[in-house]
């Protein structure tokens, strides 16, 4: 997945910040070996001077000057090696050095992007993200299914909280194993407590992994951005609104918790429908049941969720409240 102008400008500034640090450090182990050993300098202003002047020699058609420069260059390299090993320091004192030799902190080896900064990337998505933290603890490797009972039936569809779980998973990984192929959006609904935030937090995490941008806001927050953008004067980044419309994936965390007005529908139906045009996926999550979505967030909103997302009912008693019943809340908090 590309990343936005934004995000590569940011990158880049970077590597020039890392290219300019390495070079004020080589300026600075330079002026050192100068007040340490003189004669260095000395040797310098002698490989200066040689160079312009066996320049000259061949605009002037000598043709033995190339061959010389080389012979008396070689001599003066040497002996500027000596000098530094004499001293006490080593061989590669006076050479640039890089935080990556393999790009020397350029990004690129040819027109590949180098390993690193494949590296950046994703840690750059990490924190744009807003959930680099939670992400170290909620994942498919922590996710357990042991909360989820055979016993509980949903009275709506009749299917356990067992079953619907492993449906759950079983989408989430189709919908990650194919992002890059299938346009796809998942609406999470059902009881409090039962892991629909942290299957999100799951499908962040392998998509961050392979470098596609995620955004994670509650829907409070997200309103509050929108309404930044709308009414404020200017302090949030002006890039913040496209971002959210342009990145891979956004999460929409707790619908319904915000406080609804004519402003949130409306911002809500315009965010949903832009990304649905340009085919950017989205996951909401929300204990709201789907009449109560259609019904605060107006019939046509619900219609766009309705016919451009995969919605999945989660049930089962809230795993916060098992784990402190059973004694196990500091044993495995990363279990949803």
């Amino acid at each position: 997945m590309a990343l936005s102008n934004s995000q590569y400008n940011q990158m880049m500034r970077t590597y020039e910040q890392r290219r300019l640090e390495n070079e004020r450090g080589l300026r600075e182990r330079y002026n050192e070996a100068y007040r340490l050993i003189p004669e260095l300098e000395e040797t310098d202003h002698r490989i200066s001077s040689l160079s312009i002047k066996k320049a000259r020699q061949l605009l002037d058609g000598d043709e033995k000057a190339l061959f010389s420069l080389k012979e008396e260059l070689n001599t003066l390299i040497l002996r500027k090696k000596q000098l530094l090993k004499d001293n006490g320091l080593p061989p590669d004192f006076l050479e640039l050095r890089y935080t990556c030799p393999d790009c020397q902190d350029t990004g690129y080896i040819g027109t590949e992007k180098c390993r690193c900064f494949k590296k950046a990337i994703v840690e750059l998505l990490y924190e744009q993200s807003n959930l680099k933290e939670i992400l170290k603890k909620e994942n498919f490797s922590t996710f357990s299914p042991v909360y989820y009972s055979r016993s509980h039936i949903d009275p709506l569809t009749g299917r356990s909280a067992l079953e619907s779980i492993q449906t759950a998973l079983k989408v989430c990984h189709d919908f990650v194993d194919t992002f890059s192929k299938d346009f796809r959006n998942i609406l999470f609904y059902g009881d409090t407590g039962v892991g629909k935030t942290f299957l999100s937090h799951c499908i962040a995490k392998e998509l961050i992994d392979t470098s596609c941008s995620v955004v994670y806001f509650t829907a409070a927050q997200l309103f509050d951005v929108f309404a930044e953008n709308t009414f404020g004067r200017g302090e949030q980044d002006s890039d913040i609104q496209e971002h959210i419309y342009d990145c891979d994936l956004l999460i929409i965390d707790d619908l319904g918790t915000e406080l609804p007005n004519s402003f949130t529908v409306s911002q809500l139906f315009i965010c949903l429908n832009e990304r649905i045009l340009r085919q950017n996926a989205t996951i909401i999550s929300t204990n709201l049941a789907l009449e109560d979505i259609k019904s605060i967030y107006s019939e046509r909103t619900f219609s766009r969720i309705s016919s451009n997302y995969m919605i999945l009912r989660l049930t089962g008693d809230d795993i916060r409240i098992q784990k402190k019943l059973l004694n196990l809340g500091g044993t495995n908090d990363a279990t949803p």
